[in-house]
């Protein structure tokens, strides 16, 4: 069928700021359908709150609005855009549920807008969790025992039916958001007030416990043709009672029998046709019981998903671009595969390489958080890792998590067999432990009790993992005690035929060295002299179709053997190292900028190549560069695409904390570093050269010191008065920086956070009470300075820069001040020959400035300014590192924009009951969202309704601070009644009102007798609260 001509201009609904559940993803599969509706001739209208998403780029869509994705801001948008269609499949859950509430409230009616894609009814058939299941039962397929709740009451009823362990899950939300698993009566009615309270319809499926049980997903594609394509068949390693999305996850499903498979597709056929989902990919997830193959429907996601991401990464089958072409009427037969450029997207996928995606977590960012893996998603971000074997696969998998692994480490000190003196039984006791629960680390477990003697039935019996899985960790293992046992022969020698079988499974350079007793510099040299023979690194190319027809399209990974398949062009070409997994402290921002500069490359003519292990991602799609290497970002893998490709330089400025890590080991190999050099990163990194640094330009830093010893932190901080900031070199349990008021607190953190050594010092700073802290961001040539950003953190000095919310232009700083700022930055950026970009962070005390740190590289905030002055700073700054000058680019001054931008952070707190919500040094955020308006009184607004925290308009307001602040709350408290506000405080804070004739209740505190105010928040009584503490 052609495309519809019907439509001309098409809505997207974007999926917001990254939250847990609901990543990046989104931006890739957005950018997709943004290109794909633009290529077929539609006029395409995008909204989305998030600046650091290249969907939101201006030359991406024709009318981007950068606004709170609420009903109520996408209906203006809609009076005002007037489109035609609306796609509502791209922008995860934020975007169904959007979608929904016009419906519901009849706007889309009003301005005659077709859904395209999924209907309504499809939407509330798949998401609406009792219509999902009596469709299930219409087609004959079974689901678990269920019921749905829309109180306690009414979910205590259907307890009775279902028991115990229960499942619990919400309607309408994303990453399993309020979903757990119940053991017990107390646990679910606390557990049932919670999933309530976070679906937006307020409905709660209680089910059977299908705990246990193997778990798949089927990436299904269906056009309007009733032509239906299965994508990828995943299976997850973690049995069912794992949030999939907390699962290691591998394509394709290795234990499935065909009949068990042929069984499950012909299941999601039935189901796409009954939910309805006309055109477009959907997700769909089963549960299969070990025991006897009962077979059992999980759920389905209308719409393109994290898994839908991963599948598309895993077979290069393009479905977010696919599907936003199907919801304009192609059929699947129309649509060419851009990998091979002669079959069609009706033609499935086949692949002749094993995936494994494991998932990153950040539990130790919050202390207190439950770390078992349940229904509700934990994980901050991801990798995925290609190789010819699971064994392969799963160990680059491991070493691209960037959390000091590089395989399957003993947690019980079993390298090298078991050490003389080991108590084994408390060994096993403790292994067993940690295997009956499932937590991040549960596979590093598995291997310790195989290590310790456990059979596959004794860890089934544990973990529920398929001994398959089971029995590839045990030749795992098994090889790794023939590596050891090299150890052992003097003087020590690596056999050369025992070094390839380790390469073709996967083995690190550094695990090998690690097991065999030597350095991992002389593996890299015997794998180097050996190599010259016929097995060696070779890449290999994803082509979708088990190599049935050639790749067009060079998307390479790498293994060990004969054949190579990169063929690599004599082109002029730059390699751009990526951020490796989300994670807390390192986002979408820094992918944002890696896609800018392989989009500079090519307007320079010159070949980008990008390497990159986040399925996740705008760059690992197959189109961004000219070449992607889908592998882990460590020294061996990267020089040794370095060895194939020949660049003339790598760029690591962009993907933040992970290619910067290395800068020396690549330098001292003979790589050549664009941009900055590593010289100037270690300047400004290293506290004491840049104390020189600082005391050679004249500007101010904080008092601070480096104590080695428990009494040399002591006498520092006593010297620089409390209180102080301090900061590990080297961090034990995840604690980073923390605020410290006096000894007591200092010795506390010393004893519990930190081990203090010679080799491992810890920071301590002046903590600059009362302070602002400023962000700025440049852009340098090495002779040319342009200060792009100045922007002012709304928190004060003390809260991290990435949890701040902040202004650009500054909203109350004096002009001389930030003049001041700017020469600085000015100066920075030349004495350490920046080229490229830079970042630095100020704190302004009495007038006057003091530097807190300098970023010779891309940061978080590059994407915000980006957006906020209309300028490309990441693809400016990658062009001036090939070359071109800042005169040349037509940058020599930034533009002064007439309006106000204001970034807001957004937080996890909802995934982690109970843990602490304050903020403070150390970072805690996964995204942020953006406010503009001419006003800033309406940007912040915008900024905290985009977060999902908009503001009151009315009610009461609390407030309760300390004595210190009493005089400035004063001006607050009167501009809130004049708001019409009732005020509320706590005996010390209303005394002080009323001493000032301003009217406030008296509330209890909790000590002081109910009801008191947690009393009224809990009852709703409450609409603000202003707390310091």
């Amino acid at each position: 069928m052609p495309k519809r001509t019907d439509i001309k201009s098409i809505l997207l609904i974007g999926s917001g700021p990254i939250v847990i559940g609901q990543a990046c993803e989104f931006d890739y599969s957005g950018t997709q359908a943004c290109k794909a509706l633009k290529e077929e001739g539609y006029r395409v209208i995008l909204i989305n709150s998030n600046p650091a998403t290249i969907m939101t780029d201006p030359e991406l869509a024709d009318r981007t609005y950068v606004e709170p994705i609420t009903v109520e801001v996408v209906e203006k948008v809609i009076e005002r855009e007037r489109p035609d269609a609306l796609l509502p499949t791209m922008g995860g859950q934020t975007a169904l549920n959007t979608t929904m509430g016009l419906v519901k409230k009849g706007t889309l009616e009003k301005y005659e807008v077709t859904l395209i894609g999924a209907s309504a009814e499809a939407i509330h058939k798949a998401e609406d969790r009792e219509a999902f299941k009596h469709a299930m039962q219409r087609i004959g397929l079974r689901v678990p025992a269920s019921g749905t709740a829309r109180t306690r009451e009414e979910a205590i009823k259907i307890l009775e039916q279902t028991g115990f362990p229960s499942i619990i899950r919400p309607s309408f939300t994303m990453g399993g958001t309020g979903g757990n698993i119940a053991y017990n009566r107390d646990e679910f009615e606390k557990l049932i007030d919670w999933a309530l309270a976070m679906s937006p319809v307020s409905q709660v499926l209680i089910e059977e416990s299908l705990i246990g049980w193997k778990e798949y997903e089927l990436e299904v594609m269906r056009d309007l043709k009733d032509n239906v394509v299965i994508v990828c068949p995943i299976e997850n390693l973690d049995p069912m009672g794992v949030h999939t999305g907390d699962s290691i996850t591998v394509a394709p499903a290795m234990t499935l029998s065909d009949k068990e498979y042929q069984r499950m597709r012909d299941a999601a056929v039935r189901i796409m046709r009954e939910i309805g989902v006309d055109t477009g990919g959907s997700n769909v997830q089963f549960g299969l019981d070990p025991q006897n193959g009962d077979m059992v429907v999980i759920e389905m996601n209308p719409r393109v998903s994290r898994s839908s991401a991963l599948a598309s990464k895993a077979t290069g089958f393009p479905i977010a671009k696919i599907a936003a072409k199907l919801a304009v009427g192609y059929t699947l037969d129309e649509i060419t595969n851009d990998i091979t450029g002669v079959t069609k997207a009706s033609f499935e996928p086949t692949i002749d390489y094993v995936v494994v995606k494991i998932p990153r977590f950040a539990f130790q960012k919050f202390r207190g958080a439950e770390p078992t893996l349940t229904t509700q998603m934990k994980s901050v971000g991801e990798v995925m890792a290609i190789g010819r074997t699971f064994k392969e696969s799963l160990q680059k998998a491991i070493r691209s998590l960037e959390l000091n692994m590089n395989g399957l480490s003993s947690r019980e000190g079993l390298d090298r067999g078991i050490p003389d003196g080991l108590d084994r039984q408390a060994a096993l006791e403790r292994v067993r432990q940690s295997l009956r629960t499932p937590i991040a680390e549960r596979l590093w477990h598995v291997a310790d009790g195989i290590r310790l003697g456990l059979s596959n039935d004794d860890l089934f019996a544990l973990t529920k993992i398929d001994p398959w899985f089971l029995e590839q960790i045990r030749e795992l293992m098994h090889f790794e005690s023939l590596l050891a046992g090299q150890a052992n022969q003097k003087p020590v020698a690596l056999e050369e035929p025992l070094l390839w079988e380790a390469k073709e499974r996967g083995f690190s350079d550094d695990r090998i060295a690690q097991l065999v007793g030597v350095t991992s510099a002389s593996v890299r040299k015997l794998r180097t002299k050996a190599g010259q023979s016929k097995r060696r690194v070779t890449y290999k190319r994803v082509d979708t179709c088990a190599a049935e027809f050639e790749a067009h399209t060079p998307y390479l990974y790498s293994t060990y053997g004969s054949e190579c398949e990169a063929r690599p062009t004599d082109r002029k070409k730059v390699m751009i190292l990526g951020g490796g997994p989300n994670r807390i402290g390192q986002g979408i921002e820094f992918d944002y900028c890696c896609v800018h500069a392989a989009m500079a490359l090519r307007e320079e003519g010159i070949e980008s190549i990008m390497v990159n292990c986040n399925p996740e991602t705008v760059s690992t799609d197959y189109d961004t560069s000219d070449r992607l290497f889908f592998e882990p970002l460590t020294e061996e893998d990267v020089l040794n695409i370095v060895e194939r490709e020949q660049p003339l330089g790598v760029v690591l400025q962009f993907g933040g904390q992970t290619p910067l890590k290395l800068a020396l080991p690549l330098s001292k190999a003979g790589v050549r570093i664009l941009g900055t050099s590593p010289e100037a990163i270690d300047r400004a990194e290293d506290r004491e050269r840049f104390r020189d640094l600082l005391n050679k330009l004249g500007l101010r830093q904080a008092e601070s010191g480096m104590a080695r010893s428990v009494d040399e932190a002591l006498r520092i901080a006593a010297q620089i008065r409390y209180p102080v900031i301090v900061r590990p070199s080297y961090v034990l349990g995840g604690r980073s920086m923390q605020i410290v008021y006096d000894e007591s607190g200092l010795l506390e953190y010393m004893k519990s956070a930190v081990k203090a050594s010679p080799k491992h010092p810890v920071l301590i700073d002046k903590y600059l009470s009362d302070a602002i802290e400023v962000d700025a961001d440049a852009i340098s040539d090495g002779t040319n300075v342009v200060v792009a950003g100045i922007m002012e953190h709304i928190e004060e000095a003390g809260v991290h820069s990435g949890d701040s919310a902040c202004s650009l232009p500054p909203y109350s700083l004096d002009q001389n001040v930030v003049e001041d700022i700017r020469r600085q930055m000015k100066a920075l950026a030349l004495e350490l020959g920046v080229i490229g970009l830079m970042n630095a962070q100020f704190a302004i005390k009495d007038h006057a400035i003091y530097v807190l740190e300098v970023n010779p590289r891309g940061s978080r905030t590059v994407p915000f300014v980006s957006k906020a002055i209309g300028v490309p700073l990441a693809k400016l700054a990658m062009k001036t590192m090939v070359g071109k000058s800042l005169p040349e680019l037509g940058l020599m001054e930034a533009p002064t924009p007439a309006h106000l931008s204001v970034k807001e952070s957004v937080f996890p707190f909802n995934k982690f009951p109970g843990v602490d919500v304050l903020l403070g040094p150390e970072m805690k955020s996964t995204g942020e969202v953006m406010g503009i308006d001419q006003d800033f009184g309406w940007a912040f607004a915008k900024s905290q309704a985009g977060a999902g925290a908009p503001l009151p308009r009315g009610g009461t307001a609390f407030i309760s601070v300390k004595e210190s602040d009493r005089p400035a709350s004063l001006d607050v408290v009167r501009r809130l009644q004049r708001l019409g506000f009732i005020v509320q405080a706590t005996s010390g804070t209303a005394a002080y009102l009323r001493n000032h004739e301003v009217n406030a209740e008296t509330v209890h505190k909790v000590k002081e007798g109910r009801p008191h105010i947690v009393d009224h928040i809990k009852n709703g009584r409450v609409a603000l609260v202003v707390n310091t503490v």
